[in-house]
């Protein structure tokens, strides 16, 4: 608004003081310019007679000219945004649990009006100076507000944030791969007695390989909750080490561990890194590492008695043959890209605990995803999410997800599993020593992939 529009609006409110409407266009014009005059010609306005969201805003106008008792005046009543205002006078007044509980409210009610900076400030501790002393201070009291209380604890946390325990129920397909596992690693885990008098012991080796994203980790985590043992999810950074002789000493620290919290489920991603064939390694580091490997897996003096031993790998072909063997990794399990049931499973789950629409059909989803991964069908499903969180921002209320997000994100997803099919299949066809590759066989004859 230039300066001759708001000049004339004063000189039209100094002859009718009693139009809101027009008492209400000058204080937008005043606070638009930066006037801090704005607020003196807030007072004889009614907030009845005002609608939310002008009285959203000019609890705002008087919240900035350090009125919060008026701004709260302003800010009475159900709606998301005049709890929103509601929470920031509170918050200028001191009463940090009063407006969390309004700023909660809001958030809940239009998650559109989520306020980062506006949470931080109302998660932090509020600490007065004489928390100290028995209170025996006197004169005027600082209240501070502060976040800096990072311990040691926090630290730890922050670096290795823990993951909630999952089962089975939270995997979408695999019914063949659970009904395996479920079978062969997790029944000794539960009915040790049983086994032990047909000398057969929990814990071992299993190798899960596969296309990238098709739940080969998911399924180890998932394992670890069903067996309800401790779930050692172990980095090839936990591994390897610059300096000769260390990164063989930190494998041995982590059987070590795994064996003192026994049942225990240790999980290798990527494994090859740690365990590659070492005809076509260079360095003989690599291959002390691996011969450690296989020590700590069955060695003379090693005791792995409740310890299962899970790993995965999207090139299996890489890895050194002597882990294959009887006793080690004995138990191969292909985790093929989920079909179509599978599928339709996944994007429940994806699907739930978010805002969706009725007229999102699943099984039609599914079979347009042939030969999607869970992780390309996440990607579909958060991309969907992305256009729904827009349509939420430019309407200012929460959009499901509905059908037709999830159709528009199709068309900008590809599968991913496709180019490793291409590669496992030459290696089925033509280096399939001992019939190990004859479940990515089966998968490609059932499924007609390339």
């Amino acid at each position: 608004m230039d300066e001759a529009t708001l000049r004339s609006l004063l000189e039209a409110l100094a002859v009718t003081p009693d139009n809101t409407a027009l008492r209400l266009a000058v204080v937008r014009g005043l606070h638009g310019a930066g006037d801090a005059r704005a607020a003196d010609y807030v007072a004889p306005l009614p907030p009845a007679a005002l609608s939310v969201a002008d009285r959203a805003f000019v609890s705002g106008v008087l919240l900035r000219a350090g009125a919060p008792a008026r701004a709260l005046a302003f800010a009475e009543g159900p709606e998301p945004e005049l709890l929103l205002a509601r929470a920031r006078a509170l918050r200028a007044q001191g009463d940090q649990a009063g407006a969390r509980a309004a700023y909660e409210a809001a958030v809940r009610a239009n998650p559109t009006l989520e306020d980062r900076d506006l949470k931080a400030a109302l998660a932090a501790p509020v600490r007065g100076p004489d928390a100290e002393d028995g209170g025996a201070r006197t004169g005027p009291r600082l209240r501070v507000v502060s976040n800096d209380d990072t311990d040691q604890t926090e630290i730890e946390r922050l670096l290795h944030p823990g993951q909630p325990a999952i089962g089975f129920a939270d995997v979408g397909g695999l019914d063949d791969i659970k009904a395996q596992i479920e079978q062969r690693i997790i029944l000794p885990f539960q009915k040790p007695s049983l086994f032990a008098r047909f000398k057969k012991k929990a814990g071992g080796g299993i190798l899960m390989y596969g296309p990238p994203g098709c739940g080969k980790t998911l399924l180890a985590r998932a394992t670890a909750g069903q067996c309800n043992a401790t779930f050692f999810n172990i980095a090839i950074d936990d591994v390897l080490d610059m300096w000769i002789g260390e990164s063989e000493r930190k494998l041995h620290a982590l059987f070590e561990k795994a064996r003192a919290a026994a049942p225990a489920v240790m999980f290798f991603d990527e494994i090859e890194a740690l365990a590659g064939k070492r005809q076509y390694t260079r360095e003989a580091t690599s291959s002390k590492l691996v011969s450690q490997f296989l020590s700590e897996m069955d060695g003379f003096v090693k005791n792995n008695a409740g310890v299962l031993i899970l790993a995965a790998s999207n090139v299996p072909w890489a890895i050194d043959p002597a882990f294959r063997r009887p006793g080690r990794f004995d138990r191969v399990l292909f985790v093929p890209p989920p079909d179509r049931a599978a599928r339709a499973a996944i994007l429940a789950l994806l699907l739930a605990g978010r805002p969706v629409a009725g007229d999102i059909d699943a099984a039609a989803l599914a079979a347009r995803t042939s030969g999607f991964s869970g992780a390309d069908l996440e990607n579909l499903v958060d991309t969907a999410a992305d256009r729904a969180i827009s349509a939420s921002l430019t309407a200012q209320a929460e959009v499901p997800i509905d059908h037709g997000h999830l159709i528009a994100a199709l068309a900008e997803i590809r599968p991913t599993t496709i180019e490793w099919l291409t590669t496992a299949r030459n290696y089925a066809r033509y280096s399939n020593e001992g019939g190990q590759y004859d479940d990515v066989l089966e998968f490609l004859r059932r499924h007609g992939k390339p």
